[in-house]
């Protein structure tokens, strides 16, 4: 999960490639290599895509990351031999990430700077926290652990986290693979059989379900988020509202036998949502504060927005349904809900290994072109969206994020990429290497990939000078990449 377009910066280095010449992002998409598809489906441990009248295998690694040859070596014909490629423009006299660090040091705050201590000991949230403390409360206080998945695409264990982090419930955390992307531990197959996540001990009951952890959480330890006595009705309808509209957006999001009736019933329970919404005050679905009403929409509000914009070419936040965009402006303003918010194209990409498929519409070219970082839209219009400097909000596209300064979101960005330099480099030399053994449904996620590392030296000092870019030190920048 991620809170800032600017710290995406750090995924979008992975999948795209930093071009010498300019030091822009440029992305090979789905649709350049084939015609658009109409239809995504899990198939022999890959996602398939599926055009009208054939099937192609589409491995994001090899697409994603094959750039990496290039942007090391303009004139790579994108070979993983790494013996073969000049790396003659990419300055690898020494490290220059010291130099980096020095620069973002230079501009942090106090609480930026202690950030990494500031985890470890459980005082702050985030998503890369063990623990979390709050008030005066010491490690032998908690009474919570969490299991949820380790990529943090899981809706279900989102839902529990938001409630944790909005009532300031101390916990600690256990990450487990989800099985699009790996294998679970038997530690955790002995207390939850069934492999499901999320779950969550709490004062040594085992709770395996995300509802049941929900409203124990409440029952126990914060009667806050729960519904008052004359809410109860209200609130009662709302969540049979919510797994109605659930069903609608799955049935359209995945279906294909009849989308222009699965896209009408979508809609129409979506005015219905919205409807609700502008009865209520604050923002929120009950009593003008957020419940678990607003903790059990949050996930799936947030998927729809991104998935019927990349998979359909629908914008739901074109400000139609204004209930709505009050809801994500208020849930916006909770620190809770910021810390699990993910991107549009994080939900985009791990929606379908999940589902085992979504399909797409005619008239969704622009939004996965803007999303996937091909072609910019707004005042990205005529370059790559992932171009820096990034355009507001990826020009339109997805909105919500200016509750984070811009020169906050770019040191965050820089210390994340700078901090996990060693193992980002590995990672993105994948593009040039070949998927683990068995085969996983999620390939961004293959625990078990192995990369080309003869690359990534080269790679990292890519990375440095898409660090000093963020910065706005372009000359420092072209130092290192010619």
């Amino acid at each position: 999960m991620t809170s800032s377009p600017l710290r995406r910066l750090v995924l979008l280095f992975l999948l795209s490639l930093l071009s010498p010449s300019s030091l822009s992002f440029v992305l090979p998409s789905p649709a350049s290599q084939n015609p658009l598809p109409t239809r995504c489906r899990r198939g022999r441990g890959l996602v398939l895509f599926v055009g009208g009248d054939k099937r192609d295998k589409y491995d994001p690694i090899k697409t994603m990351f094959k750039g990496v040859m290039s942007s090391i070596s303009p004139s790579s014909s994108g070979a993983a031999n790494a013996k073969a490629v000049d790396l003659s423009h990419v300055n690898l006299e020494g490290s220059v990430w010291p130099s980096v660090i020095e620069s973002l040091r230079a501009g942090q705050t106090p609480s930026e700077l202690s950030f990494r201590s500031s985890v470890s000991s459980g005082t702050v949230s985030s998503p890369m926290s063990r623990m979390r403390l709050f008030g005066d409360d010491k490690e032998e206080d908690v009474r919570v652990v969490f299991y949820r998945d380790s990529a943090s695409w899981c809706p279900y264990c989102q839902k529990v986290w938001v409630l944790l982090e909005a009532a300031n419930i101390s916990y600690k955390v256990e990450k487990v693979n989800m099985r699009c992307y790996g294998d679970k531990p038997q530690s955790f197959l002995r207390l939850q059989p069934s492999g499901n996540i999320p779950v969550a001990v709490v004062d040594g009951q085992v709770l395996g379900q995300s509802n049941d952890i929900i409203y124990t959480l409440i029952s126990k330890l914060a009667p806050q988020m729960g519904l008052r006595d004359a809410e109860a009705e209200r609130g009662t309808r709302l969540l049979r509202l919510e797994r109605e509209l659930f069903g609608k957006w799955m049935y359209y999001l995945t279906g294909s036998r009849d989308s222009a009736r699965y896209r009408s019933e979508f809609l129409s329970c979506l005015s219905s949502v919205d409807s609700e919404l502008l009865q209520s005050s604050g923002g929120f679905f009950v009593g003008g504060r957020p419940t678990v009403v607003d903790i059990m929409f949050a996930p799936f509000l947030e998927r729809m927005a991104a998935s019927m914009a990349y998979f359909k070419g629908l914008d739901l936040r074109s400000g139609e349904y204004e209930g709505l965009d009050r809801w994500f402006d208020a849930m916006e303003g909770l620190e809770a809900y910021r810390l699990t918010k993910s991107d549009y194209y994080t939900h985009c990409w791990d929606l379908p290994p999940q589902l085992g498929g979504c399909v797409y519409e005619d008239g969704s070219d622009q939004w996965v072109n803007a999303i996937d970082g091909e072609a910019g839209v707004g005042e990205a219009t005529g370059r790559r969206s992932w171009s820096l400097p990034l355009a507001k909000d990826n020009g339109g596209v997805e909105p919500d994020w200016a509750w984070i300064p811009d020169d906050v979101a770019r040191r965050e960005a820089v210390e994340r990429l700078s901090h996990n330099r060693g193992p980002v480099s590995k990672f993105a030399t994948r593009g040039a290497g070949k998927g683990g053994f068995p085969p996983v449904s999620a390939p961004l996620a293959d625990p078990n990939a192995r990369g080309e590392e003869d690359l990534a030296e080269a790679v990292s000092a890519a990375m440095a000078a898409t660090c000093y870019r963020i910065l706005g030190m372009e000359e420092e920048a072209g130092e290192v990449v010619k």
